[in-house]
């Protein structure tokens, strides 16, 4: 005879989400305080709920994407991350996220200075300039790239700071920022089979996943 099992939701298998974003999940011990900076339609803030059990916040700055986050009962605000976080006391949280945002800030060394302020650690995800594909189009096509990383064209791009990741890593020991992990992805976001901080990491991952804290 069947019978039939109702699975709590608890127990139910996690959703399947982007995989760079599942990249980090994975960092993020369970039961952290998180703040997910530009958290989009908190996606990934409601996975980090709902399977690590954080205490989360998130802020964004479009209010049609804060709405939607909302919707699904998610504690999010909407806030210009580089005005907004000041508002946050110092060592509020465990962790501070910045995910595929940190090339679309005006300042991104003051950015970074809020999230280590704010967060005891900081994790941070951003596409690499540097990859081979894209030093081949601006050699070869003699303009901008346009790659599934970076693929918005010039004039219509909200990336004003792209860098390398030899570019990030120069900033970290500029401000005497440690990295704890630092992870080299291709464009879907699966791990390459070298460290970001290691000298393949520049010319061959399509985006770069670091942990930062202060020393």
């Amino acid at each position: 005879m069947n019978i039939a099992v109702n699975i709590p939701d608890a127990a139910k298998p996690p959703p399947r989400i982007r995989v760079d974003l599942q990249q980090v999940a994975d960092l993020v011990p369970a039961g952290s305080r998180v703040l997910d900076v530009g958290c989009g339609d908190g996606t990934l803030l409601a996975y980090l709920t709902r399977f690590k059990q954080v205490d989360g916040r998130g802020l964004e700055l479009s209010m049609a994407k804060v709405r939607a986050a909302v919707s699904h009962g998610l504690p999010v605000i909407q806030g210009n991350l580089e005005t907004d976080l000041k508002d946050y006391p110092a060592g509020a949280f465990d962790y501070v996220i910045l995910s595929q945002t940190l090339q679309a800030t005006h300042n991104p060394r003051a950015v970074m200075e809020e999230l280590l302020r704010v967060g005891r650690r900081a994790i941070v995800l951003f596409p690499n300039f540097g990859h081979w594909r894209v030093r081949l189009s601006v050699m070869f096509g003699g303009r901008m790239p346009v790659t599934p990383m970076l693929s918005d064209a010039w004039f219509d791009t909200p990336n004003i700071h792209l860098c390398t990741v030899l570019d990030f890593i120069d900033l970290c020991s500029l401000m005497r920022v440690e990295i704890e992990m630092g992870f080299a992805l291709d464009a879907l976001g699966q791990r390459l089979g070298f460290a970001a901080t290691g000298k393949r990491a520049n010319l061959f991952s399509e985006q770069a996943l670091f942990v930062l804290t202060r020393p």
